[in-house]
C-alpha cells in the first residue's frame, strides 16, 4: 500500500489512517463475513475483501426491505387495534 496515507500534509490536522489500521480492519471486514470465513483459503486479497463486503451490505438492505415489505403485508391483514398490530407497527419504525 502506498505511504501517502500514512503522512499528513503541512498544515493538516486530520490525523491519517496508516497501511497497518487498514490491514487490520480490512482483517477485521474478513471476519465478518460469512462468504469469506466459511473459505478454508487464508489468501484473500483486500480487494476481495472490500468487494464481498460491499455485496453482503447490498444483501442485508435487500433483507431489510424484504421483511420491512412483510411486516407491512402483514399489518394489513391483522386488526389495527390488536397487540399484534403494535407490534408490528413497532418493527416498522
Amino acid at each position: 500500500m502506498s505511504g501517502r496515507r500514512s503522512r499528513q500534509s503541512a498544515g493538516s490536522t486530520v490525523p491519517r489512517i496508516t497501511d497497518d489500521q487498514i490491514i487490520e480492519l480490512v482483517s477485521k471486514l474478513r471476519q465478518l463475513l460469512p462468504e469469506i470465513r466459511t473459505r478454508r483459503s487464508d489468501k484473500v486479497s483486500a480487494s476481495r475483501v472490500l468487494q464481498e463486503t460491499c455485496n453482503y451490505i447490498r444483501s442485508l438492505h435487500r433483507e431489510v426491505d424484504d421483511l420491512s415489505e412483510r411486516l407491512s403485508q402483514l399489518l394489513t391483514t391483522v386488526d389495527a387495534d390488536s397487540p399484534e398490530a403494535a407490534i408490528i407497527r413497532t418493527l416498522i419504525m
